[in-house]
């Protein structure tokens, strides 16, 4: 498979499909700027990518979708994908988070896509580095963060070129941004485009994105260091683990408020108690958005929002 473009349907170890020659494309990305409305679906997110492909709207030469650990929804609409002649593989995390199991799912990984070539994980190594610290950036306040967030979500694919991102991270400079609230974005990334845009405009200034980070945090320059750092991927494992990972990351982040972005007829959306709770014993202000379709965010999302601004500011 030297070159061909794969699609990629949650966090799959982009380390492992560059290395083997590949190139990757997180059709999650695609989904918010799209005007594709799928006539049945559970969650827009994979009906969406599901009908760009079957519409060959987006061409991929092979499909890997993360069929266990993450999202189940995915699960059906890949295979209908694949029922239509792109091939497929299925990607699963290991809900105990056995470095073994982890292992061999990397490893049947590499058989589907190619042979292996190590040093290009260096590669992604160092770009994973580089995109933590653009992290910091945003955390210290000096880094807008929407910038910061593209920077991050984007390296599930590393922009399906690792020069392409490396561009990107180089040419980022550093800004002084004002803000009045430091805010963690919880759960999926936004569906709607101008998320970070309307909270940013409210005075609401994101520093930790959650699940974006974790796509920063997790890399390996080699197959064994691959599968043990994405065995601690936090969406796949027990909600215990998860939220000992958030307790560590709001309070180290200090965040004064949580955001928890959370998609329509997605498992995750019954985290949303578990969730809401955490924010309780830190006590910090905490409002819950559950989203639909992709596009910009719509004006009772953005009334909510600006109430849940003036909320903080009554209680600073």
């Amino acid at each position: 498979m030297k070159g061909r473009r794969i699609g990629i349907t949650a966090l799959v170890p982009p380390e492992v499909v560059y290395a083997c020659g590949c190139r990757a494309l997180d059709l999650n990305n695609l989904v918010p700027e799209s005007m594709v409305r799928p006539e049945d679906k559970l969650c827009a997110w994979s009906a969406v990518w599901r009908e760009l492909l079957l519409r060959r709207e987006v061409e991929v030469d092979a499909l890997v979708v993360v069929a266990g650990g993450d999202c189940y929804t995915s699960l059906v609409d890949a295979q209908r994908v694949e029922l239509a002649g792109i091939p497929a593989h299925h990607f699963i995390y290991p809900f105990s988070g056995d470095i073994r199991l982890m292992r061999e799912q990397v490893e049947a990984l590499a058989e589907f896509l190619g042979e292996l070539e190590h040093e290009v994980m260096d590669e992604v190594a160092e770009l994973k580095a580089m995109a933590l610290r653009v992290h910091e950036m945003r955390s210290r306040g000096e880094l807008g963060s929407r910038d910061g967030f593209l920077i991050e979500v984007s390296a599930s694919d590393l922009m399906g070129s690792p020069a392409r991102y490396r561009e990107a991270l180089e040419n980022l400079g550093e800004v002084d941004v004002s803000y009045e609230h430091r805010i963690a974005l919880l759960g999926v990334p936004p569906i709607y485009s101008d998320f970070h845009e309307v909270l940013a405009e409210l005075g609401m200034h994101v520093v930790f994105d959650e699940m974006p980070y974790e796509f920063i945090r997790h890399t390996g320059r080699s197959m064994a260091e691959v599968a043990r750092s994405y065995a601690r991927y936090t969406f796949a494992l027990h909600l215990r683990r998860r939220l000992e990972f958030l307790r560590k990351q709001l309070r180290r982040h200090r965040a004064e408020a949580a955001v928890h972005f959370h998609q329509y007829a997605c498992h995750h959306s019954l985290e949303e108690p578990l969730l809401r709770g955490l924010c309780r014993e830190l006590r910090i202000p905490y409002l819950s958005i559950e989203a639909d379709l992709p596009g910009r965010t719509p004006e009772q999302v953005r009334l909510r929002l600006e109430a849940f601004a003036e909320r903080l500011g009554e209680e600073s």
